[in-house]
């Protein structure tokens, strides 16, 4: 299974649209997704519920695919969990950066170049 990590709240339009067709072109190659939009209850008034859902997907998935995005929150948390997972804890995950190519990713310490770095070594 791949989980995607991606905005959900404040997810533009166009974000919306990218992370539907990448889905479904996972889907259509026979890949099962977890989409957060879709497939995790966001009707939540704290999120500790969708957090935790979200965590018993990751601890699912082969492969975690991450669309990046500095102002979301969420991205920032499960890619935490996923980080203590993968490096701390030993789970074998496949790491995907969606849209790796379209984020600067700087010279100094970074969440992108983080992500890049594990992607490489997953």
């Amino acid at each position: 299974m791949v989980f995607i990590i991606c905005p959900v709240r404040n997810a533009d339009a166009q974000t919306q649209h990218i992370l539907a067709d990448y889905v479904q072109t996972l889907e259509e190659k026979g890949c099962q997704v977890h989409y957060p939009p879709r497939d995790t209850n966001q009707n939540d008034p704290i999120g500790n519920r969708i957090c935790e859902e979200n965590f018993k997907a990751i601890l699912q998935a082969d492969e975690i695919h991450v669309f990046y995005d500095k102002n979301s929150t969420g991205v920032h948390f499960d890619f935490g969990g996923v980080f203590m997972l993968t490096q701390t804890l030993g789970y074998r995950k496949k790491i995907v950066f969606i849209n790796k190519y379209e984020v600067v990713i700087s010279k100094g310490k970074s969440f992108p170049r983080l992500l890049a770095f594990l992607e490489d070594h997953s």
